[in-house]
């Protein structure tokens, strides 16, 4: 099979390790997005744990699903629902942290559930125990912020408890999504149940 120079390198794009930044609003660190030129691969805001490794080895060139994302981020800051997600392909997910990315992928703009909610949900559909500390090993490790929402990952308590782009930035993020703090908390005292069945904070 012989390929054309276009389509020789478009494979060689895809077959790359690509970076692209992302200017946020005042308030937020900027954002790294990483991408193979088919799928986003990871996303991270600057200066924090994991952005490290988002342009270590990569080329920074502007693709389509960069783009995407960034009508994607743009529609976010500005409070409008997106209408789409950015193409993304999770590399090294096992099944459990597959499991808990969906069950991310399901909280609302706005609402937060804690670790525990998720553990609960898992262990309803598995029909055996999940532990909230297993859940809360996934939640950290998801390598796409914003896009894959773990920012409304929070203790039973209220507590934000860690974050890996940063507890400003996690603090600024519920904060847009008009989500009330005191003392670093979230109050639990109203509580209402969203479409899941989970109690979930809100205002």
């Amino acid at each position: 099979m012989t390929f054309s120079r276009q389509e020789r390198n478009d494979r060689n794009v895809k077959m790359k390790s690509l970076f692209w930044r992302y200017k946020t609003p005042e308030g937020f660190d900027d954002l790294v997005m990483r991408g193979d030129g088919d799928a986003l691969t990871g996303l991270w805001f600057e200066g924090s744990r994991d952005d490290r490794r988002a342009a270590r080895g990569c080329e920074r060139r502007e693709t389509p699903v960069f783009r995407g994302t960034c009508r994607w981020l743009d529609a976010y800051f500005a409070g409008r629902a997106p209408g789409f997600t950015p193409n993304c392909r999770i590399e090294g997910a096992t099944p459990f942290r597959q499991a808990v990315i969906d069950e991310m992928l399901k909280i609302p703009f706005g609402v937060t559930v804690s670790y525990g909610d998720i553990a609960k949900a898992l262990a309803k559909k598995r029909g055996a125990r999940v532990s909230a500390q297993a859940v809360g090993g996934a939640v950290g490790w998801n390598p796409v912020c914003i896009v894959i929402p773990c920012h409304r990952v929070i203790g039973a308590d209220g507590s934000l408890t860690g974050y890996g782009g940063g507890l400003g930035n996690k603090v600024a993020l519920l904060a847009h999504e008009g989500i009330a703090l005191s003392s670093g908390r979230l109050s639990v005292s109203t509580c209402s149940t969203n479409e899941r069945g989970l109690e979930v904070d809100r205002l």
